[in-house]
């Protein structure tokens, strides 16, 4: 379980779509306070879909090969899968020139709380219901599970803590370096999101298909 949520807790962390918009609100007026919203309710985001699963299982993994433990193994794989197929059908899709979206016209207008809804829209759904579905396996009488948890919930907001503070503590540079880091992310985002979807996809495939024949 820990090894899975490393590895989508990075991939999520390192999509470029909500990274891009951070900065852009970063940069808008009112930026920190916008920044923040957006990284709080990020960050809300993961807990409440962990906390459902929690709930849901009591806190208690599913037993080896019953049908829960089989059925969030069978999610896994068919999220991972999916992931694959996406990858695979965006590195050979032509790349079509593309402007950024209307809303970035509006930022500088927008107020803490469509910042905060932004979050939600751009959220990697995909890998967040993969986090969710290896979440089933955690047991809450173990430390251990606990801090992978939690560990999982800020690995995959660390790309946001590190711009909001570097941004706080030293605005001028921040701002040059991230919107600097913007571009490049602008220019690289095909590669990103192919790369991606194939590694976390092709883990999750792996290890969900040895687990159903362990």
């Amino acid at each position: 379980m820990v090894l899975d949520l490393v590895v989508i807790g990075v991939a999520i962390t390192m999509g470029p779509l909500h990274n891009s918009a951070f900065i852009l609100l970063l940069s808008s007026r009112g930026g920190v306070r916008k920044g923040l919203a957006f990284l709080l309710s990020w960050l809300a985001n993961l807990v409440v879909v962990i906390a459902l699963v929690l709930l849901l299982t009591g806190g208690q993994p599913p037993t080896r090969h019953t049908v829960p433990s089989t059925g969030a193994i069978a999610a896994k794989l068919a999220i991972g899968v999916a992931l694959v197929l996406y990858g695979a059908h965006r590195h050979r899709r032509p790349p079509r020139p593309h402007g950024p979206p209307r809303w970035t016209a509006r930022v500088d207008n927008a107020s803490w709380v469509t910042a905060a809804g932004l979050a939600w829209v751009l959220q990697p759904w995909g890998l967040v219901g993969a986090g969710a579905a290896t979440a089933l396996d955690a047991d809450l009488s173990t430390l251990t599970d606990w801090l992978a948890l939690t560990g999982y919930c800020l690995l995959a907001t660390l790309s946001l803590v590190v711009m909001e503070m570097y941004v706080v503590w030293s605005p001028t540079s921040a701002h040059a370096r991230l919107n600097a880091l913007r571009s490049w992310l602008g220019g690289h985002q095909e590669q990103l999101i192919v790369t991606l979807s194939l590694v976390v996809g092709l883990w999750l495939t792996a290890h969900s298909i040895y687990e159903l024949v362990a």
